[in-house]
């Protein structure tokens, strides 16, 4: 195609370079953008129309050449020209060789900087909507896992040291409240981008007699943008998202870390589905969970496109700037990689193995209830630091002697203090420890059983919504 046939080409006497116009096109990544500019294409010329600005004759040949540029792209028939640079030029040139001089005049009153900007809206708001019920799908497994093996007791750990016994459904609804927060984020993320910038045009607005508001009411949106700088200029949505998909993704890491961890032999908590593991070439003892280090890894990936979106913005001046071209990748890159991610980690929870087994053993290798055995002192009247003291000291001795508490008589508890009764070997078992922590939060089984109903009952609620 020569510049002169370009929509932009008037003003120019040389060709583009054909290194630039390979540098300057974009449909090589925002062709996935199609369903939302044919959608807010429908919405502008029915606007047009309804102001007397297109006629009605226009307005029908656009529609039913729309039609058929939307069946071409579905049914894979449609060709993409780089050279067209764009979605949006790709779209308006294949309706125009369609309807004619209708589909010339469907750009009045609009700019690509205000189409972009709006396809961008819409694309997020549907990807938000599709990628909701996947965030709700992993913390179903998550339950379900809680519910199936969740009365396993495992150590909680500080500083990766063993530190106190929990419930292992205690440990799976930390990540249920982690995702509830992330569902959150997305959601709050969607109310705000949830304005349209159709009709700013390049940024300053038209001159023609348009109504912003059909137009975004016939797009969804809850009205349109207050100001036509900012609504060609603004990305704060796609670093938003980006910014939650980065959280997100932490979380689904620090999961995946666990899985990593627990399903070694050193560990043996866990053990992979075959499914979501793979053997070595060299090595045919190997099980690797890759499917977690993959999510662990491609966390990297989504924390560079956050800080690829806000280089990007950093310097710019309003209004628009061929930089926010660069918006795209990133976007697209961090919701793809985040919808991957939680569809992975759903999917391979329900074929999980839990070794209940090696979880209490590891309980009763370590001294998990020393703080039970301090807080048993301090319940006897000894004050809290005094009685830290004794059991640090009663542990270094067990260290010596290769002793565990649970092993320890009464007797020898009281040769450290004589507060100890002869209650305090049922008082400081594993079991006992879990059960007494009952405090709001805490990992007591009841405590435990109540946060799993509450959770049950809250994916419930958003179903019947």
């Amino acid at each position: 195609m020569s510049d002169t046939q370009k929509t932009w080409g008037g003003r120019f006497a040389e060709p583009t370079d054909a290194f630039v116009a390979r540098l300057n096109a974009s449909v090589g990544f925002d062709r996935r953008l199609y369903r939302e500019d044919i959608a807010g294409s429908r919405a502008h010329a029915a606007m047009l129309a309804g102001q007397g600005i297109l006629s009605a004759e226009d307005h029908a040949a656009i529609e039913r050449g729309l039609d058929q540029v939307l069946a071409e792209i579905e049914a894979g028939d449609f060709t993409w020209d780089a050279a067209l640079e764009d979605v949006h030029m790709n779209i308006e040139a294949r309706l125009t060789a369609l309807v004619g001089e209708a589909g010339k005049r469907l750009h009045t009153a609009r700019s690509r900087n205000d189409q972009v900007a709006t396809d961008l809206r819409l694309w997020l708001r549907r990807f938000i909507d599709e990628t909701l019920p996947v965030v709700d799908r992993l913390q179903d497994a998550l339950l379900d896992l809680a519910e199936r093996d969740g009365h396993a007791i495992l150590p909680g750990y500080t500083h990766l040291q063993r530190a106190q016994p929990i419930l292992l459904a205690h440990h799976l609804l930390a990540y249920v409240e982690m995702l509830e927060r992330d569902r959150g984020r997305l959601v709050d993320c969607r109310r705000r981008l949830d304005e349209s910038p159709l009709g700013a045009a390049a940024l300053a607005g038209t001159p023609f007699p348009i109504d912003r508001r059909h137009s975004a009411r016939a797009l969804g949106f809850a009205g349109p943008m207050a100001n036509s700088l900012d609504a060609v200029a603004d990305r704060d949505f796609a670093v938003e998202f980006t910014s939650a998909a980065a959280l997100c993704m932490v979380h689904l890491s620090r999961f995946a870390e666990e899985l990593v961890v627990w399903s070694s032999q050193e560990f043996g908590f866990v053990e992979l589905g075959d499914a979501f593991a793979t053997g070595s070439s060299i090595m045919p003892q190997k099980k690797n969970p890759d499917i977690p280090e993959l999510v662990r890894g491609k966390t990297g990936r989504v924390f560079g496109d956050l800080v690829a979106l806000l280089t990007v913005l950093k310097g710019l001046p309003l209004a628009y700037n061929k930089d926010l071209q660069e918006d795209k990748e990133a976007l697209f890159d961090a919701a793809d990689t985040l919808r991957d991610c939680l569809e992975a980690t759903a999917r391979l929870l329900p074929g999980l193995t839990v070794r209940a087994d090696r979880m209490r053993a590891a309980c009763d290798a370590g001294f998990v209830t020393a703080t039970d055995v301090a807080d048993y002192l301090a319940a006897k009247g000894v004050p809290f630091r005094e009685a830290h003291h004794v059991v640090g000291r009663l542990v270094a001795w067990c260290i010596v002697e290769g002793r565990t508490l649970p092993s320890l008589s009464a007797a020898e508890f009281r040769t450290f203090h004589e507060a100890f009764a002869d209650d305090v070997c049922a008082a400081v078992t594993v079991e006992a420890s879990v059960a007494a922590r009952k405090s709001e939060g805490g990992t007591a089984p009841d405590r435990v059983r109540a946060a799993l109903a509450a959770a049950r009952a809250r994916l419930q609620a958003r179903r019947a919504a």
